[in-house]
Parts: C-alpha cells; sequence; structure tokens
C-alpha cells in the first residue's frame, strides 16, 4: 500500500520527465505518455480509495526531508477521506482531459511541451492533496501557479496570452503572501505544519485570536487560487491559454485547492467564527458577483469562467458555515459538469477554427448533435435540476447555511442560482438552438462533430454529470458522502441549529432552477421578450455588466499604472540609475582620480624618488619619536 500510494504522485512525475527530457524524440507519442501516465496514476488510486471508504486512514512517511536540528519535515503522504474525494477527482477528470487533449492539440507546434506541462500540472495537485503537511502543500500549491503560468502563456507568441500568464502568476503572489504567513503561524504555535502534530492540539494551542488570524491569512491565499473576490481577475484572462487548459484549472485542479485547503484545516476555522463568517460572507459575493457578469457576456469561454468563479463562490459558502462536506461535494460534482462544459465548449471551437463569440453561433445542434446533448446535460446539472448533480450539492450547501443561521447568505445562493440556470440556458439555446446567425458560415468552417477521441472523455463526464451526485441521496438515514467527508472534517456543531423541511429546501431550489431555464427560453427562443429591448430598457446595467463593472480598468489605472510609474521613474531612473548606477559609477571615478594620482608620482626622475623617499623616512622617523616620548 505504501509503494502503491507513492506510485500516484510518480506516474505523472515519470511522464514529465520523459516527455519533458526525451521531447525531441517522443513528441509524437507525447499524448500517448501523458495520458498513460494519468491512467496508471488513476489505477494506482482506486484501491487506496476503497480501503479509505471501508473506514482505513493511511499516512505514510517515506523520508526526513529537512532535518534542521530539533526542527525536521518528514516527506509523508496521507489518505484519509479528504484527500480521497480530491484524489479522485484530480486523477479521473485529470485523465479524461489528458485523452480529449490528445484530439484537441493535434498538429499544435507546441504539442509534446504541452503535455509536459499538464503532467507537472497534475503531479504538483497530487502533492498538495496529498501532503501530509502544510510545507508539502506549499510545494504543490506553488507547483501548480508555475503550470497555470506557463500553460495559461502556453502561445507565449501572442502577447495577449503571455500578458495573461503574467497577470495569473502576480495576482496569485498576493495571496500566496498570505498562505505563507499563515504556515508561519502554525509553524510559530505548534513547532511543526504537520497534520499529525497540528490539528489534534488546535484547542489545547491557539487562542480563538490567534486562530482568527492563522485563518483569515490562509483565506487570504485560498481567495487567490481559488479567484475570490477580490484576487478574481486572473481567471478570466486565463482563458487564453488552449480550451484542455481551462478545463484543467477550472475543474480538476488548480482552483479547487483553496476549497481543499479550508475544508483541511477545519480544525482551525472551527475556533474563529469571524474567519468562517469571512470566508462565507467573500464566497456569497463572489457567486452572485461573477454570476451577473455572466449574464450579459458573449464569449464561450469567458461565460464559463465567471460560472466557474461563482461555483466556487458556492464551495466557500459550503465549507464558510460550517458544512464542510457539502462544499467538497460541490466541489467534486463541479468537477464533472464543469470539465463536461468547458471540453464541450472546446469542441465548438474545435469545430469552429477558434471562433468565441456566441453572437456568431446558432442551430449548432444540427451539425454537433452530441455536443449539444452533452452541453444540456452539463448545464442542467450546474443550473440544479434534478437528478443531475448540482442539484443534490448546491441544495446540501444552501440547506446548510439556512440551518446554521445564514438566512442572507441562503437569499443570495438562490438567487444566484436563478441566474446560473438563466445564462447557462442563455448560452445553450444561443449556440446550439435557433438558425445559423451568419449564412454559410458552417459551410465555409466545415463545422462537424468533434472526433471520438474528444467526445468518449465528454460522455463520460456527461454520465457522471447526471449520477454523480446520487451520493448525496439518503440511504438508511444518512447521507453516504456526508458521513464519508464528515470523518475528515466533521460538519461545524452550532448551539441553535434551525431546522427546516428538506423536501420544501429540495422543491424550492429545483423551482427556482426551473425559472431560470423558463425566463431564457422566452427570451432566446420564443422572443417574447427580445434580449435587446431588455438591454435597451436597462442600458446603464447592460453596459456595467457588459463591461465586468469596469473593473480591470480600475485595476490598471489605480494599481497597475502607480506600479508602472513608481517603477519606471523612482526605482529604476532614481534608485537604479542614481543611487545605485551613480553609487557604483562614483566609486570607479575614485579609483580612476587615485590611479591618475600615483601616476603623476611615476615621473622616471631619481631626485624626485629620492625626495619622496626622504619625506617618508621623516614621517616614520617622526611617528617613531611620538611613539617613545
Amino acid at each position: 500500500m505504501k509503494t502503491l500510494v507513492l506510485l500516484i504522485i510518480i506516474w505523472p512525475l515519470i511522464g514529465f520527465l520523459i516527455n519533458g527530457l526525451f521531447g525531441k524524440w517522443t513528441k509524437n507519442y507525447a499524448g500517448i505518455i501523458a495520458a498513460s501516465a494519468l491512467g496508471l496514476s488513476f489505477l494506482s488510486a482506486v484501491y487506496p480509495i476503497w480501503q479509505v471508504i471501508l473506514g482505513n486512514i493511511y499516512d505514510f512517511v517515506y523520508f526526513t526531508w529537512m532535518p534542521l536540528g530539533k526542527f525536521s519535515v518528514p516527506f509523508g503522504l496521507r489518505i484519509d477521506s479528504l484527500s480521497a474525494v480530491m484524489l479522485f477527482v484530480v486523477t479521473f477528470v485529470s485523465w479524461m482531459i489528458h485523452i480529449y487533449s490528445n484530439g484537441y492539440m493535434k498538429g499544435d507546434p507546441g504539442y509534446a511541451r504541452y503535455f509536459t506541462y499538464l503532467n507537472l500540472f497534475v503531479f504538483s495537485m497530487l502533492l498538495l492533496i496529498l501532503g501530509d503537511s502544510y510545507l508539502l502543500m506549499f510545494v504543490g500549491w506553488e507547483g501548480v501557479g508555475l503550470c497555470s503560468y506557463l500553460l495559461i502563456g502556453f502561445w507565449y507568441d501572442k502577447k495577449t496570452a503571455s500578458d495573461a500568464g503574467e497577470k495569473a502568476f502576480v495576482v496569485n503572489r498576493i495571496g500566496d503572501a498570505g498562505f505563507i504567513i499563515g504556515v508561519l503561524f502554525i509553524l510559530f504555535n505548534f513547532h511543526s505544519v504537520t497534520y499529525a502534530d497540528v490539528f489534534p492540539f488546535v484547542h489545547q494551542v491557539l487562542t480563538p485570536e490567534t486562530a482568527t488570524i492563522i485563518g483569515l491569512a490562509l483565506f487570504l491565499g485560498a481567495m487567490g487560487k481559488s479567484a475570490q473576490f477580490p484576487l478574481y481577475i486572473w481567471l478570466t484572462d486565463a482563458m487564453e491559454g488552449p480550451t484542455p487548459v481551462s478545463s484543467l484549472i477550472h475543474a480538476a485542479t488548480m482552483v479547487t485547492a483553496g476549497v481543499y485547503m479550508v475544508a483541511r484545516s477545519n480544525a482551525i476555522y472551527d475556533m474563529s467564527p469571524i474567519a468562517m463568517e469571512v470566508v462565507a460572507s467573500v464566497g456569497a459575493f463572489t457567486a452572485f458577483y461573477a454570476a451577473t457578469m455572466a449574464l450579459t457576456h458573449k464569449d464561450i469561454k469567458r461565460i464559463l469562467a465567471y460560472s466557474t468563479l461563482s461555483q466556487l463562490g458556492y464551495m466557500f459558502i459550503g465549507v464558510g458555515v460550517g458544512v464542510y462536506w457539502a462544499g467538497i461535494f460541490h466541489l467534486m460534482t463541479h468537477a464533472f459538469f464543469k470539465g463536461l462544459l468547458f471540453l464541450g465548449a472546446g469542441a465548438v471551437m474545435h469545430s469552429m477554427r477558434g471562433l468565441l463569440s456566441i453572437d456568431l453561433m446558432g442551430g449548432l445542434k444540427k451539425k454537433m448533435p452530441q455536443t449539444a446533448i452533452l452541453m444540456v446535460i452539463a448545464s442542467l446539472a450546474i443550473a440544479g435540476i434534478p437528478p443531475f448533480a448540482g442539484f443534490f450539492s448546491k441544495d446540501a450547501i444552501l440547506a446548510g447555511a439556512l440551518e446554521m443561521g445564514h438566512p442572507i447568505i441562503w437569499i443570495v445562493g438562490e438567487v444566484t442560482a436563478f441566474m446560473t440556470a438563466f445564462y447557462m440556458f442563455r448560452f445553450v439555446f444561443t449556440v446550439f438552438y435557433g438558425e445559423e446567425k451568419v449564412p454559410n458560415l458552417y459551410h465555409e468552417l466545415h463545422v462537424h462533430e468533434a472526433p471520438k477521441v474528444m467526445t468518449i472523455p465528454m460522455w463520460v463526464l456527461g454520465v457522471l454529470s447526471i449520477i454523480g451526485g446520487w451520493v448525496g441521496l439518503h440511504v438508511s438515514g444518512e447521507i453516504p458522502i456526508e458521513a464519508f467527508i464528515a470523518r475528515t472534517a466533521p460538519t461545524l456543531e452550532v448551539a441553535n441549529e434551525a431546522h427546516y423541511s428538506e423536501a420544501f429546501l429540495m422543491g424550492f431550489s429545483a423551482c427556482v432552477g426551473l425559472l431560470g431555464i423558463f425566463t431564457a427560453w422566452v427570451i432566446y427562443i420564443k422572443k417574447w421578450i427580445t434580449a435587446e429591448s431588455i438591454a435597451n430598457t436597462f442600458k446603464p446595467i447592460y453596459t456595467l455588466l457588459a463591461n465586468t463593472y469596469y473593473v480591470d480598468e480600475f485595476v490598471y489605472f489605480f494599481i497597475v499604472k502607480p506600479f508602472w510609474w513608481v517603477s519606471e521613474f523612482f526605482l529604476w531612473k532614481i534608485v537604479d540609475v542614481k543611487i545605485i548606477d551613480g553609487g557604483v559609477d562614483l566609486f570607479g571615478w575614485i579609483s580612476k582620480r587615485i590611479g591618475w594620482l600615483f601616476r603623476t608620482l611615476q615621473t622616471g626622475f631619481v631626485s624626485h624618488y629620492a625626495y619622496w623617499i626622504s619625506i617618508g623616512v621623516m614621517l616614520l622617523t617622526g611617528w617613531y619619536l611620538v611613539r617613545i616620548i
């Protein structure tokens, strides 16, 4: 078992090394090598996951990584109920994305480089979720940050892509600073960063105030990695990378890391109502805020990006109100349907030669029937319609928020659910239904269904988008997924927990989703009310949403531009040129003057040398006489 658990992270590392070191010779087989590595990683994970389902927990130490006097950090891997759920999501969904990428990236000049980065990405994420300490989590944390930079800017010859990669890297550094501070506080208080040395002793070691500081610092890291307001600005620009990368980042890896970290640190957050309130409130605001921007956007990938922001907000609501299992449950179901949505969008783009605007699309179900069916399935799942996966997980979060005494968050969540259903079916109806918007465009582009190497992974995720939520059904008086995750992240106990009719809450959530779909049907299929008339009626609001609240402009003029000015006119022209370069030049000038002075002494006349020797003797004699007197 110990070797098997290690192999889970070793296989992607081997794939990375083979394609990275020998890509010149393996470039035609890079996709097969990378996908095989992920397949082996998933197969290696099956037995350990099954053993955890049976009630076992594994914590293996392989070697001492950092022996520093009395302080040492072991290299250990831990599989419990929380990491088992994440392990299934990361290995399986990433495997599907790797298979899909073999078709999507075929013929790209950077084919081998792409799969090299992809394997490293998954290796880093697996290290993040399986590491038994905050230090190993941090190594994986930084690894996925590096890989996101490499993959978002994969087509580096495009300025927008390279700029987007830099933006993701810089914004995440802000969050990472908070993560580092939180880990340092843990180290200072516990003299260890290993989970086994921290979580069992939280109540003995930490005060509520210290727990709040640690919780908020760690959450700052989560805000960057999981793109919560205001550190979300990098995520939509991440669409500049290849579409399967967007699927990997948004569904299976990077953006879920922050949610996992908060759930993993549940013992610390349970001690700080303030930190938990901040997590839940930021999550609720981000969910609502991002959904409003998705209402008007016309870029096929950016609509899904704002959708991811919103769904991540739901996950943070779950972990923030103390219903950790629901947040992780939604993370799992979201990986299925969001992975499918991005792969479906990739299939459309692949067929449409990279076109992104939904205004140029329409009636695509005639040309791409499989993709159309799968996108409807994924949209029903994200809209929270029973019996699809998203219904059970989202309902668990909202019900948990209400029962834990957060009615305002529940209301915000339900309003967001309506908007989610609306904008997703606005997307579906505009792209796949109706008539072709541009005459003969599909004929000129030779629009066709995606190849099997792309559709098979989509169908697998489609099935999971339907049945993946059924582990949230009541069985013998309990919810299997709740009981499973609660072994590691138990639901927070509150003194005055409210109780509501579960049937009513589930029915209400389903009706909200159906109302959103009906509204989209009225506007985009029946056209009883046109989108143009609504936009004209509420033009100021529409303009604000279409320009995403002008946040990018605000950031540019009030943050980026001042920093550029400080960098160029102060740090460069004054500090660098005047002070640093000037200081170096000053020493050079002084050395030059001293050299000139000594050079003038070298006249070549013996009488001059005798003169200076006499002066030297006189000075030495005088100094000696002063000493003896």
